[in-house]
């Protein structure tokens, strides 16, 4: 269920980070279609609550760096190690393709941290994307470190969707899939959600928290590479978490050969 109060909000950040130059309630009634009285109460409590202000009179509101202050708060009290930045980093460096860290948020995974591809043809995710824990290499590789349970539970409440050809439609096949991948050493997908785009992932366990580490790309580019991907990926781990971190960490996930990836 989505709150439109909510998801106004929401809408109007989005839109002030596309547009970045301040606007009046009307002109902004006029982008969303909303009722002027409604958008005027929308932007007179954002100013009163002091994240909206006028940068020159009568020209238009814009938002303070409130909203930035508290953004770096929040972030400050569970912030990704930067052993995991650098890891992205290297990972983008070496692969050409879109890296990511992920973590579950009810039926979905979430990017945390996302550094896109510097190639023309690649694929689009950012920070907040959600996608189906279910359907997903990144979500599989976290539900691999759930309890059996947890597990259990979220797999009673997906609803099966035919994305695209490799999509899993039904909790045996999920299952199936993660037991073979830990097995494997690492998690793949194609064309599971989204159409000729393919995915390796392999799971983090951080002080507790259960993270996906993505690399994803078109597969006419990564199709055919993604076992040599993974062993990027893991001596990208053994480089920047420890030649120990799997086995201390994610004992049940294979660990691949590090020395040899080409």
């Amino acid at each position: 269920m989505i709150v439109k109060q909510v998801s106004q909000v929401l809408d109007l950040l989005e839109f002030f980070a596309h547009r970045r130059e301040p606007a009046n309630p009307s002109e902004i009634a006029r982008h969303f279609a909303w009722p002027r009285s409604s958008t005027f109460n929308l932007v007179q409590t954002l100013v009163e609550r002091g994240y909206l202000y006028e940068p020159k009179p009568r020209q238009g509101y814009y938002p303070t760096p409130r909203w930035l202050s508290l953004a770096q708060e929040i972030s400050a009290a569970e912030p990704l190690p930067e052993e995991v930045n650098r890891l992205l980093r290297d990972l983008a460096e070496i692969t050409g393709e879109t890296v990511g860290i992920t973590a579950a948020s009810g039926t979905h995974v979430v990017f945390l941290e996302v550094i896109p591809s510097r190639h023309p043809i690649a694929y689009q995710a950012y920070v907040g994307k959600q996608l189906p824990l279910h359907a997903t290499a990144s979500g599989q590789a976290i539900l691999s470190q759930m309890p059996p349970s947890q597990v259990a539970s979220l797999l009673r409440r997906t609803v099966f969707e035919r994305y695209g050809e490799g999509t899993p439609m039904s909790i045996e096949e999920i299952e199936t899939q993660i037991k073979q991948s830990l097995h494997r050493g690492w998690f793949s997908s194609a064309s599971a959600y989204t159409q000729d785009l393919g995915g390796v992932a392999v799971p983090l366990v951080l002080n507790g928290r259960i993270f996906s580490f993505t690399v994803a790309g078109p597969l006419f580019r990564i199709g055919n590479h993604m076992d040599v991907i993974a062993r990027q990926m893991h001596e990208g781990v053994s480089r920047h978490l420890g030649p120990d971190y799997f086995a201390t960490h994610v004992p049940n996930l294979y660990r691949l050969p590090v020395g040899s990836a080409s």
